[in-house]
């Protein structure tokens, strides 16, 4: 009979055999969903890990917000996406990739967060905010969303400034400044428009950004050629207080009334984070994190990018529908060094 150290020595090493994987996985978006399905079909053995809420970054997208992308385009794992329409909207997105979750019966652990990877010399360790865990090959598939580009200007920590944007019926009657010209900022401020708002633009730029949805391009250009939506161009942001803000434009400096912002400037991976695994990152502007772009191996042996990560500063390289086929190019590169 075994003593009761030697249970505890043998249970101790049953309970690390069970957190040892051959790749673990960090950030269950689309991406990371789709490199734990390559591992699956390859035989090996994986987790995610994923500091929020399945599909994360995906969950807090407005809630009327429709993909650029149509419906096929994101599709992952070889199964159909049906949407009403062409161009499917955040809920049927958040469906799809809940049913593959399902259907894959995915190993994930949903709400712990990656602290640290440390490099051994049969693999990593990785500790998280609940565990840790051993993999001879780790992934990481956390995308851009959670850390937005800040304006670095006075009041911008108040309480009426959000750097994100969900819903427009919080905003009706209100006094609403838009920063910005992309996708996320044109939509919030037709949104808010129609739900009563009184909304001013303010745009960096001569003009309405290049990549802003052509079907939505027009509805903003009207609104604005109207007088219903103020529009700044070539204008910037300069302080934030509780009832007004000011703004520099080419006629000088103005000042306006104002009840909420909406700073929707863009977002970047967390390099902070990459730094501190080792990742080597390009110089600024735009801190591209190294890796091979046919096996997405980093400067760092058996650790891996995958998705909008790769892109640094550059978020608009990376998608959904581009970036898939890095699961299976980090697969096929991790069954060549297994070999």
């Amino acid at each position: 009979m075994l003593s009761g150290a030697a249970v505890f020595v043998s249970l101790y090493h049953m309970e690390i055999l069970k957190t040892q994987y051959d790749v673990l996985i960090i950030g269950g978006g689309p991406i990371g969903l789709a490199c734990g399905i390559a591992a699956q079909e390859a035989g090996l053995s994986y987790l995610i890990v994923e500091k929020g809420c399945l599909v994360n970054s995906l969950y807090h997208y407005p809630q009327n917000m429709t993909f650029f992308s149509t419906s096929e385009r994101l599709e992952i794992g070889d199964v159909p996406f049906m949407s009403t329409n062409t161009k499917p909207r955040r809920a049927e997105a958040l469906e799809y990739y809940r049913r593959i979750q399902q259907k894959f019966e995915l190993n994930i652990r949903l709400f712990e967060e990656v602290t640290m990877v440390y490099r051994r010399t049969d693999g990593f360790e990785i500790t998280t905010s609940k565990s840790s865990y051993r993999a001879r090959y780790v992934v990481v598939a956390t995308g851009f969303y959670d850390i937005p580009c800040l304006m670095n200007i006075p009041g911008e920590n108040l309480a009426k400034v959000s750097h994100y944007y969900n819903d427009p019926h919080y905003y009706a009657g209100q006094k609403v400044l838009v920063v910005g010209a992309s996708n996320s900022s044109v939509d919030a401020a037709l949104e808010t428009y129609r739900k009563g708002a009184e909304v001013t633009l303010v745009v960096r730029g001569a003009c309405i950004g290049p990549r802003v949805k052509y079907w939505v391009r027009p509805d903003i250009e009207n609104r604005i050629a109207a007088g219903e939506i103020r529009a700044l161009f070539s204008s910037t942001l300069t302080a934030i207080r509780p009832t007004e803000v000011d703004i520099l434009t080419p006629d000088g400096p103005i000042t306006i009334e104002n009840d909420f912002v909406l700073a929707l400037t863009g977002y970047q991976p967390n390099f902070a984070f990459l730094e501190k695994i080792g990742i080597t990152l390009a110089d600024a502007p735009s801190r591209e994190p190294y890796h091979n772009p046919e096996t997405m191996e980093t400067n760092i042996p058996g650790l891996f990018l995958a998705g909008v990560v790769c892109g640094g500063m550059n978020t608009h390289l990376w998608f959904i529908e581009n970036s898939r086929v890095h699961a299976t190019q980090i697969v096929k590169r991790i069954l060549e060094i297994e070999r």
